[in-house]
């Protein structure tokens, strides 16, 4: 095994799906995953070092200021879309969460040791952000809150209603309750292969700059790397705004008898249970 592992590949290694790397007790580990268990060490080293620091009164270096800053502007924004602060309060930890998480994971997969270290010529270490599975798992856990607060605000029938009526009463409306259900799911399948093709286009583009480029590699990946941190930040914003918004939007009352009302006293009754994001 130790006389397998090498520093740098004779030539890239580009899989879509993630390598495995051992078993444990037929469980299979992969290349992903333990990239993924460092990433979540720095991430809770990073979430617990502002809880000490706040709860302390600690001086706070630009790092504790900026991870900071960055939950007060994040849950203010989660304020502004869903508009109802109660709800919002009990919803900003999840999409808050997910933005630490992605952008701890997707810097992860861009460090100089992922990829170039191998182990039986497969790459011990890939972004846990590049494995399908692991981004189809945080839009369905995104699918599964969005249904979960849809049922607390309408109750479970209410929200069922969204996407289930008669179509001999209403045909346009159980036509709309199919097209629900698609968005949904398309929903759940975008947020995904979104994030999953950004994040593995990003580390191929590394890989491939590097084997190119070899002996000057160490210049020549700055720019990319820079654009990376970029793009990073940029992802893992969006996954958060998406996952912010699909909550929302299952939020805002289905009623139709709301269209008898003028538009003024439809917008001012729904003031109080319904977020302001898909209010149009």
């Amino acid at each position: 095994m130790i006389n397998s592992l090498t520093i740098f590949a004779a030539s890239p290694h580009v899989s879509i799906a993630a390598d495995e790397i051992f078993t444990i007790a037929g469980i299979s580990i992969t290349n992903s995953i333990l990239l993924g268990i460092l990433g979540y060490i720095v991430l809770i080293g990073v979430l617990l070092r502002a809880v000490y620091v706040v709860k302390r009164g600690k001086k706070r270096n630009f790092f504790d200021k900026l991870v900071l800053w960055g939950y007060e502007v994040l849950y203010e924004t989660v304020v502004n879309i869903v508009g109802n602060k109660k709800i919002a309060r009990t919803l900003a930890p999840l999409p808050i969460t997910l933005f630490f998480f992605i952008i701890t994971q997707y810097y992860m997969g861009i460090l100089p040791f992922v990829g170039p270290v191998t182990l039986h010529d497969i790459p011990l270490f890939r972004g846990f952000m590049a494995d399908l599975n692991m981004t189809f798992g945080l839009a369905i856990v995104t699918l599964i809150t969005a249904q979960i607060y849809a049922i607390k605000v309408h109750g479970f029938f209410g929200n069922a209603g969204r996407y289930l009526r008669n179509p001999l009463k209403d045909p346009a409306g159980a036509f709309e309750g199919i097209l629900e259900i698609i968005a949904e799911f398309s929903r759940t399948v975008a947020l995904s292969l979104r994030l999953f093709g950004n994040v593995f286009a990003g580390e191929v583009l590394l890989i491939m700059v590097a084997f190119l480029t070899q002996y000057v590699a160490t210049v020549a990946l700055v720019p990319f790397y820079l654009f990376e941190l970029f793009i990073g930040g940029i992802q893992a914003y969006i996954f958060f705004m998406l996952t912010t918004v699909f909550i929302a939007i299952g939020l805002v009352s289905h009623n139709h008898d709301d269209s008898e009302e003028s538009p003024k006293s439809a917008h001012s009754s729904a003031d109080h249970a319904q977020p302001a994001v898909a209010r149009e």
